[in-house]
This record gives C-alpha cells, sequence and structure tokens, in this order.
C-alpha cells in the first residue's frame, strides 16, 4: 500500500471513520426518540397527529422527535460531499484531510447533542466547529484543483 497511497493517509482512513462514528450516534440519537416518543418507521418527521396524549403527549414532544432526525438527517445530506474531499484531498494533504475531517465529526456529534438538548437553536455551536472542518476541506478541494491542472 505504500507504492499507492501517500504517507500519513493512514489519518484520513482516521478521519473518515470519526464521520461514521458521528453518524451512528445520530442515528441512536434518532432511534430512541422514536422509541421515546412513539414515532414508528417509515415516518421521517412527526407532525401533529402523532400527538397522542400518553407517548407523545404534545408539540414539545414533537419538537424533540423532529430536533432529534433533523440533526441527523442534515449530517447524512453533506455526509457524502465532506467524505469524497477529504479522502481526495487526503492524497496531497492526508494529515490536513484528516484534522478537517475529524473536526467535522466533533462537530457533528455537538450540533446533535445541542439540536437535541436545545431544539433549533441549540445546534449553533455544533454548527460552528462543523465549519471549521468542512468549510477548509472546500477550499483545499479548490486549490488542490489548482494544483493538479498545474496553475500552482
Amino acid at each position: 500500500m505504500s507504492n499507492i497511497l501517500p504517507e500519513n493517509y493512514g489519518f484520513v482512513f482516521g478521519g473518515l471513520f470519526s464521520t461514521v462514528v458521528a453518524n451512528f450516534y445520530l442515528v441512536i440519537n434518532v432511534i430512541k426518540a422514536r422509541k421515546k416518543y412513539g414515532i414508528e418507521y417509515p415516518t421521517l418527521y412527526a407532525d401533529k397527529s402523532h400527538i397522542d396524549g400518553k407517548v407523545c403527549k404534545d408539540e414539545d414532544d414533537l419538537l424533540a422527535y423532529n430536533s432529534a432526525q433533523r440533526a441527523h438527517q442534515n449530517t447524512v445530506e453533506n455526509m457524502a460531499t465532506i467524505q469524497l474531499f477529504g479522502a481526495v484531498n487526503g492524497l496531497l494533504f492526508p494529515r490536513f484531510s484528516a484534522g478537517c475531517l475529524f473536526t467535522y465529526a466533533i462537530g457533528r456529534v455537538l450540533y446533535g447533542q445541542g439540536y437535541v438538548s436545545g431544539g433549533p437553536k441549540g445546534r449553533m455551536v455544533g454548527g460552528i466547529v462543523s465549519h471549521l472542518g468542512d468549510f477548509p476541506l472546500f477550499l483545499c478541494s479548490l486549490y488542490s484543483a489548482a494544483t493538479c491542472a498545474g496553475y500552482v
């Protein structure tokens, strides 16, 4: 493998794995919320029809479930792009890419914790930390493209 991948690329694998762990954490949050509020599959987001007065008592319960679900869904919406950019940029900048992936993963966990505990406003800190990982990867992709095209 040392002839195929650059030195330190193992860190990229670690960063990619950290994003999977973060996603598992968010999945567990949704599973717990489904059980707690009685939201059955295949329902993605709960609405007023799910209020039964017993398990799902009111709109606060709907918000709690939907917050857990939205934190996970938002992560899934962006995960492929982040992982792809991390893997590809890692070919040129493995430690940098790995650091961005780890930062993104930590941000996603914080995002999920904040969303579940504080609703939509609680997600802000995790969102900022996530962007400290994903924005640099986006910019690195532009730099990598320019480098590979011979402009840098």
